[in-house]
């Protein structure tokens, strides 16, 4: 048992009811708890546990009709009304494929979930909750004011585990690896890049090579990648907006990728946030995490993927932006002219 788990459930909820209003996850993280810790301490209460097997959960989530999809890391949080469906089961890898919700989800991350209702000021919000096995959130779905109650009270019967406990074990949270690079290999990475038919060929060659995505980029070289000033990103945004481009943004944590493809309208910074804050999608950044960021081309069949993406300062991957193709519509030219004119980061010059 983890020192995670020592927390009692009861000190769990009376912390809960002294922090009204506080997210749970922030909660969770001041009190030395898995979030998953503080939703199990009310079960029985608004929350039951059930199977957080993706083909039990995804073979009836459409029942719902119009819901909320939601993905994040520790620094982006994405959301997308849609309606599930699609889905597309896999011992390593599965997908749900709509225009509205676009999903990778991998199982061996779905650990612990929850059917929660919780009361509001305006209603009682009800919503799945699944979590991998340090207890952190991989992907929550909230009903929304057109959702199917009926199939809900349904799902939740039948998803309903024989454990109903207050108390959950966690394990020890996985770090982020730091960035790998491997200098002696840098002209094979050059000369294997360079052959790339599609994307997802990047991360076995970075592997083959003793490397990972953020150590690859940084050695690697214009014209493959190029570091841009961090603030680059909202100015991104910002430019994708005032274009009317289409694009696809991709956030997402070891268990779970969620997709945005479409345009962006509404931008706004309020503190450290800043937020798309669209009718059916949502994204909330913290801009002062980002630490890094590079403009990445990789060849496919199909012409050059050129990629925006941001880096905590651990190395790990808060957010990924390419250009979108959709129908007859091809917006990734305008893109990559949108990309290639972001400011590079600045190298200090050597002391004379």
């Amino acid at each position: 048992m983890t020192e995670q788990a020592l927390m009692a459930p009861e000190q769990i909820r009376a912390a809960h009811a002294d922090n009204p209003g506080r997210r749970d996850r922030d909660l969770a993280e001041s009190l030395g708890i898995a979030e998953a810790q503080l939703v199990a301490a009310f079960v029985g209460q608004n929350v039951t546990r059930i199977s957080a097997s993706l083909d039990d959960i995804f073979s009836r989530l459409n029942g719902l009709g119009e819901v909320m999809a939601l993905t994040r890391n520790p620094h982006c949080v994405i959301e997308k009304v849609g309606q599930y469906d699609n889905y597309h089961s896999g011992a390593h890898a599965s997908m749900v494929l709509t225009a509205d919700i676009d999903l990778r989800m991998f199982p061996s991350h779905w650990v612990h979930a929850f059917a929660v209702e919780r009361a509001t000021d305006k209603a009682t919000q009800k919503s799945l909750q699944i979590f991998d096995a340090a207890g952190d959130a991989v992907h929550k779905i909230y009903l929304r004011d057109g959702s199917n109650l009926d199939h809900w009270h349904t799902l939740v019967s039948e998803l309903k585990s024989e454990d109903q406990s207050q108390v959950l074990e966690v394990a020890q949270r996985q770090p982020t690896e730091a960035p790998k690079t491997n200098p002696d290999k840098v002209d094979a990475l050059r000369t294997e890049w360079a052959k790339m038919t599609d994307t997802h060929q990047f991360l076995r060659l970075t592997s083959k090579l003793k490397m990972n995505r953020l150590g690859a980029y940084r050695i690697a070289g214009k014209p493959l990648a190029r570091a841009l000033e961090p603030g680059s990103v909202t100015t991104m945004f910002e430019q994708v907006r005032d274009q009317a481009l289409e694009v696809m943004v991709f956030v997402g944590n070891r268990g779970c990728i969620e997709i945005h493809g479409g345009p962006i309208h509404t931008l706004k910074q309020m503190g450290p946030w800043f937020n798309v804050l669209d009718p059916r999608f949502n994204l909330h950044l913290r801009s002062d995490r980002i630490a890094e960021v590079w403009a990445v081309t990789k060849p496919t069949q199909r012409g050059p993927a050129v990629s925006v993406e941001a880096f905590d300062s651990d190395g790990g991957l808060i957010l990924q932006v390419f250009g979108r193709r959709s129908g007859e519509n091809d917006h990734r030219p305008a893109w990559d002219e949108l990309v290639a004119g972001l400011q590079s980061l600045a190298v200090a010059e050597p002391a004379q």
